[in-house]
């Protein structure tokens, strides 16, 4: 059961997105920028979570995933050390996964061979 929800709640962010690409004129990378929005926000508050309890992977690998995790960093930052927390605490949550897409992005970069159109 668990699958079927991580499914329709991921399938369900990617429909909200690829509407957005088709009936408005905002470009691919602003939508981008506001599913990360979007999940701070949620996360903030600490809606987002309770997605996360529902669909598990469904709600934590698209993007606004990624912005509740910043959320919840600099909640968890500003516990422990106060102000600071505000700017270290979104680095240090999220510094896995930047890493691992920065190394995706380079081996791949050595691999392939792009062409100019």
């Amino acid at each position: 059961m668990m699958f079927l929800k991580a499914f329709l709640v991921g399938g369900i962010i990617c429909v909200i997105g690829q509407l957005l690409i088709d009936l408005t004129k905002l470009t691919p990378a602003k939508i981008l920028v506001l599913f990360v929005c979007l999940g701070v926000v949620l996360g903030g508050f600490g809606i987002y979570d309770k997605l996360v309890d529902f669909a598990g992977a469904g709600a934590t690998i698209p993007l606004t995933g990624f912005g509740n995790a910043l959320a919840n960093g600099v909640k968890k930052a500003v516990a422990e050390n106060g102000f600071i927390g505000v700017v270290t605490g979104g680095f240090t949550a999220c510094a896995g996964g930047v890493t691992v897409a920065m190394l995706s992005g380079l081996i791949v970069s050595m691999i392939a061979r792009p062409k100019d159109k």
